[in-house]
C-alpha cells in the first residue's frame, strides 16, 4: 500500500507510479554529481526524491579499502560483496518508494554490465516501479583527471590524500571496470529501455523512449546543466518606499537609501571584473531602478516579479492580522503551501520560477536583482532547502550573495554593501493551534459559561477554562484566530503532547 500523503504538490501527480533512476557509467564520469544535482532539482519542484549511493553501502560493508584489486572482475569474494551491497541498497529503495512516501529513487552506481541492469529491471518489475537510465559517457582524459583530483582525492577510500597515489589507483580501478563495461545500445540490446546518454559532460545527448512527463522534465533538466565555472549573484532591489512602510508587494520606487545601494552595487559589480556578466530583473520598479544605476544592459523577466499577495497586496502584516485574522493564522500554520486569496503561495512561486532555474543552469555569470520571496525560492534550490525552511530563509536588503557551484554543492559568499535598510524578515512563528470548543453543561441562554474546555485540533491538547465569558455565544466549530475573546494558542516548534 502506498502511504497517504496529505500535502501533494502539483509535481507529485507527474509520477503515476514510483520511478527508479539508474545511473550508468565508468568511475569518474560525474554520476554522483548528476545524482545529487538531479535529486536537488526534483525535491525543489516538489517530487520526493532520494539518492542511494552504492559506494556508501560498500564502504559500510568493507571498512578499509585496500586497492583497485577489490574491483577486479575475477575477484570472486569482492564480487559477492558488491552484489550483496547492491541488493541491500535496492531493498532500501523499495522501502523508500513503498512505505516512506518517496516518488523517485536515484540509484547511484556504475551499473556497467547488462547482468547488473537486468537484476535492477527485474527488481523494478516485481515492485511495479518504472525505470529510467542515465548513462554518463566521457572520453576526455582532462575531464576525467580533473574529476579524480577534485572529488576522489577527498573520498573516504583514500584517507592518506596522496594525490599521485590516488590518481594511480583510481585509474587502475577504471581499467578494471572497462574490462566488463557494456554501454547502453539503443539499436540493439537496449532499444526498449528508457534512458538518456550524457556524452562528454553535455556536449551531446542521446535520448531513447521517454515514458512520461516526469522523465521528460528530467531529460530537459539534464540537457541544461553544465559544469563550466561560473557564479550566480543574487540580491534584492534597493530598499523601497513600501519596505519603509512595512507593506507587502506593490510597485513603489526606491527610498533614498535604496538609491544609495544601487550606487554601491555598481561599484561591487565593477570590482568583480566580469565582462560577460548578464543582469536580470523583474518587471517591477524597485528592481528596474536598481539595475538602471549599473549602466549596463539588463533583461526584465515577468516571472521574477514578487509573490502575488492577492487581496493582501500593499497591506502591512498588522493590517492583515486585523482585517483577515483567519488568513493570517492559516499562513502561520503552513507558509509554504498557503495561498493568498486571489494570489500565490510559495509553492506556486517555485513552479513559476522553474524556467529561471533552467536558464541559470545553462548560463555563465548572472546577477539576478529580485524580491524577497523570489530570492528565497532561488536560494533554496541552490542550497537544497526544503519546503519547511524555504519561506523563512534570511535574504536581507542591501546584501549580495555569490553562489559558485562546486563538486557536490554550492559555495556561498555574502557581501554586505554597508548601506542601512529596514529589516523585512519575519521569523518563523511559534506553532499555532486552532481550538475546538465543547461546552458542559449546555446552557440555554446564559452568556456566562460555568465550565468550558477547548481541545486543540493541531496537537489535541486539552485546555480548561473556568467561567469563560463568551459574549458572542456558544461556538460549535473550530474557533479561528482572536474570535470569542479567546486568543489563538501558540506552542513552541519543539512542543509535543
Amino acid at each position: 500500500m502506498r502511504p497517504n500523503i496529505t500535502e501533494k504538490t502539483w509535481a507529485y501527480y507527474m509520477t503515476n507510479s514510483p520511478l527508479l533512476i539508474v545511473l550508468v557509467g565508468l568511475p569518474a564520469r560525474g554520476k554522483t554529481y548528476i545524482s545529487k544535482k538531479l535529486t536537488r532539482y526534483l525535491n525543489w519542484i516538489g517530487v520526493p526524491t532520494k539518492v542511494f549511493n552504492l559506494g556508501a553501502y560498500r564502504r559500510e560493508a568493507v571498512q578499509s579499502y585496500k586497492s583497485y584489486d577489490f574491483f577486479r572482475h575475477d575477484n570472486e569474494e569482492a564480487m559477492k560483496i558488491r552484489t550483496q551491497c547492491a541488493l541491500v541498497a535496492l531493498q532500501d529503495v523499495k522501502t523508500y518508494l513503498s512505505k516512506e512516501g518517496g516518488q523517485i529513487a536515484v540509484f547511484d552506481a556504475t551499473n556497467t554490465t547488462r547482468e547488473r541492469r537486468a537484476l535492477i529491471l527485474n527488481f523494478a518489475q516485481e515492485n511495479s516501479f518504472k525505470v529510467f537510465f542515465v548513462e554518463s559517457v566521457c572520453d576526455d582524459p582532462e575531464v576525467i583527471a580533473e574529476n579524480i583530483m577534485e572529488v576522489k582525492v577527498s573520498s573516504p577510500d583514500y584517507p592518506e590524500r596522496d594525490r599521485e597515489l590516488v590518481m594511480d589507483d583510481f585509474l587502475k580501478r577504471i581499467e578494471c571496470y572497462k574490462v566488463t563495461y557494456e554501454p547502453l545500445e539503443p539499436d540493439e540490446h537496449d532499444m526498449n529501455l528508457s534512458f538518456i546518454k550524457v556524452i562528454n559532460v553535455g556536449r551531446r545527448f542521446l535520448v531513447n523512449k521517454v515514458q512520461d512527463s516526469i522523465q521528460s522534465k528530467i531529460v530537459y533538466y539534464l540537457m541544461n546543466i553544465h559544469v563550466h565555472t561560473h557564479s550566480i549573484y543574487l540580491c534584492r532591489h534597493g530598499e523601497s518606499l513600501h519596505n519603509l512602510e512595512g507593506r507587502l508587494g506593490g510597485d513603489s520606487g526606491l527610498s533614498e537609501r535604496g538609491k544609495k545601494f544601487a550606487v554601491e552595487l555598481k561599484a561591487f559589480v565593477n570590482e568583480q571584473n566580469l565582462s560577460d556578466l548578464k543582469v536580470w530583473t523583474s518587471q517591477l520598479k524597485p528592481t528596474i531602478q536598481t539595475a538602471e544605476e549599473l549602466g549596463v544592459p539588463y533583461e526584465q523577466w515577468k516571472i521574477l516579479n514578487e509573490i502575488d499577495a492577492g487581496v493582501c497586496e500593499e497591506m502591512t502584516y498588522a493590517m492583515i492580522e486585523e482585517k483577515y485574522p483567519e488568513e493570517f493564522a492559516m499562513r502561520d500554520e503552513d507558509k509554504y503551501h498557503y495561498r493568498y486569496p486571489g494570489g500565490e503561495s510559495y509553492q506556486d512561486l517555485v513552479q513559476r520560477l522553474e524556467p529561471v532555474i533552467m536558464e541559470l543552469e545553462r548560463q555563465g555569470n548572472v546577477l539576478v536583482i529580485c524580491h524577497q520571496a523570489v530570492m528565497r525560492c532561488l536560494l533554496a534550490y541552490f542550497l537544497d532547502k526544503g519546503a519547511d525552511d524555504l519561506p523563512y530563509m534570511k535574504c536581507p536588503l542591501h546584501t549580495v550573495l555569490k553562489l559558485t557551484p562546486v563538486a557536490y554543492g554550492c559555495k556561498v559568499e555574502m557581501f554586505d554593501l554597508k548601506v542601512e535598510a529596514v529589516n523585512t524578515h519575519r521569523d518563523r512563528p511559534l506553532v499555532s493551534c486552532f481550538l475546538y470548543k465543547k461546552v458542559r453543561p449546555s446552557p440555554s441562554a446564559s452568556l456566562k459559561i460555568k465550565y468550558v474546555f477547548l481541545r486543540c485540533v493541531t496537537c489535541q491538547d486539552r485546555i480548561d477554562l473556568l467561567g469563560a465569558d463568551l459574549s458572542l455565544g456558544i461556538p460549535t466549530k473550530i474557533i479561528p484566530y482572536d474570535i470569542y475573546l479567546l486568543k489563538k494558542v501558540r506552542r513552541s516548534p519543539s512542543y509535543t503532547k
